[in-house]
């Protein structure tokens, strides 16, 4: 997909959590995906063994949402979606 000359990639971690949302819930997430694609350091950057990923935070449906991605000028690559148990634990396995 691409938006405003930005490529958007979906890992398939990515993909299947997206695949599973309800349609409110995938609203919200597309809306902060358009978010970090005009402004990708709204994300706080990740350390140790999680450097180079930034995690934005979002509220979806009265909860909240972690959505990992990593990005470069003309990039964003879309790696996990979650709320945070065990969020972190199943980004480093992928």
């Amino acid at each position: 997909m691409i938006k405003n000359n930005i490529a958007i990639l979906q890992m398939p971690g990515f993909k299947k959590a997206y695949k599973r949302l309800h349609a409110s819930q995938k609203n919200t997430t597309n809306k902060a995906i358009a978010t970090i694609v005009e402004n990708p350091l709204l994300g706080e950057a990740k350390k140790g063994d999680l450097a180079g990923l930034y995690v934005y935070k979002f509220n979806c449906v009265n909860q909240e949402f972690f959505l990992a991605y990593e990005f470069d000028p003309e990039t964003r690559v879309l790696m996990a979606l979650g709320v945070h148990e065990n969020f972190y634990r199943d980004l480093k396995r992928s």
